[in-house]
């Protein structure tokens, strides 16, 4: 059975236990069911099904068994350790200030993206078929490069550093 990642849009501490939310993950019958941080990453065992299919199932799921559902979006761990070994930003000079991250779209990006896309200190690098790589520097201003992103994508996307997914795909 595949192993799978749910990246949780707008989990904090503050608005949902991880306890609460591995629970839920083990009442829809998923296995093997770990949080990684407590920004809301799910591993978790499953049977083969699109991965559109099992957010819907995981979103309607936090509906019945938590207070609140939070938008989803679901990758292979096997798609994320290949994605990784490829390094996306491998080709691009980036200085030791910025902060990689990874932008997981709900479904590809249909409009035409002239890259790189810069603002305030944010660099949308590349695209890889419903995935962002972007670059910034830490802003006092806090975080501009969501307002970048969504402005770029829309809201139906989710934001992980690069660390993030490495421990995601090693959990």
């Amino acid at each position: 059975m595949p192993r799978y990642v749910a990246f949780l849009r707008g989990v904090s501490p503050m608005n949902a236990k991880m306890a609460d939310l591995k629970s839920c993950f083990e009442d829809l019958g998923f296995r093997d069911v770990k949080t990684v941080l407590s920004s809301g990453n799910v591993v978790f065992t499953g049977s083969s099904q699109s991965e559109t299919h099992l957010a819907r199932m995981i979103e309607s799921g936090m509906t019945k068994h938590l207070p609140r559902s939070f938008p989803t979006i679901v990758r292979r761990v096997d798609y994320l350790a290949t994605l990784l070994a490829r390094d996306p930003f491998s080709e691009f000079h980036i200085s030791a200030k910025e902060k990689r991250v990874v932008t997981f779209l709900s479904e590809p990006h249909r409009g035409q993206l002239s890259l790189p896309i810069e603002s305030d200190g944010v660099r949308i690098l590349a695209m890889n078929g419903s995935e962002a790589f972007t670059v910034y520097q830490p802003n006092p201003r806090g975080p501009v490069f969501m307002t970048l992103l969504e402005k770029t994508f829309g809201k139906r996307i989710t934001t992980r550093t690069l660390d993030t997914v490495r421990k995601c795909v090693a959990a």
